[in-house]
């Protein structure tokens, strides 16, 4: 296998990161929709500060994988215009949404007044002083923001199943080895 892209073909960094940011956004999401619902314990003030954290490790991916995106080729899609459009948009969505993701999660911690913390390494700054509007604000953004990563990766797994067993290409191949 090819450490970098081709025409025809992803290469292991990037399959790799699409895989790791996945597994971690699907975890994100799915332990966010958890904890929400807890009442307030320690077991949910131990998983908002594990939230916390692995979105902090997935806005940093992002910004390798964007680097990585950027100094790589991209691999031709051979598909209609409409589709072709379709598959761009909802890729700049998943981008949009693990900026704006982990951006917004910051956001309500800071004007908490709560630190965040990277895994023990270090501690970031404080993006804005204590609000409670805002912080509520930020709070419900970042949980529409979730809804709609959660639609989009519906959708990205529909269309990549369809291209599999439908149109029978190798879109998700490329993807998969």
């Amino acid at each position: 296998m090819q450490l970098k892209n081709s025409e025809n073909h992803y290469g292991i960094i990037a399959i790799s990161l699409h895989w790791l940011m996945a597994i971690l956004l699907i975890g994100m999401l799915s332990l966010g929709l958890y904890m929400t619902g807890l009442p307030i314990s320690l077991e949910k003030l131990k998983l908002y500060g594990w939230h916390k954290e692995y979105g902090i490790l997935a806005l940093l991916l992002l910004i390798i994988r964007l680097v990585w995106r950027f100094t790589n080729i991209t691999p031709r899609l051979s598909l209609p215009l409409l589709e072709k459009f379709a598959a761009r948009a909802v890729h700049w969505a998943f981008y949009g949404f693990m900026i704006a993701m982990p951006l917004t999660g910051w956001l309500i911690s800071s004007a908490a007044g709560l630190p965040v913390s990277f895994f023990g390494l270090f501690v970031l700054p404080n993006l804005v002083e204590p609000n409670d509007h805002l912080m509520k604000l930020c709070g419900e953004i970042h949980e529409y923001l979730g809804y709609g990563l959660i639609a989009t990766i519906i959708l990205h797994v529909a269309a990549a199943l369809k291209h599999h067993f439908i149109n029978k290409d190798d879109i998700l191949r490329r993807m998969l080895s």
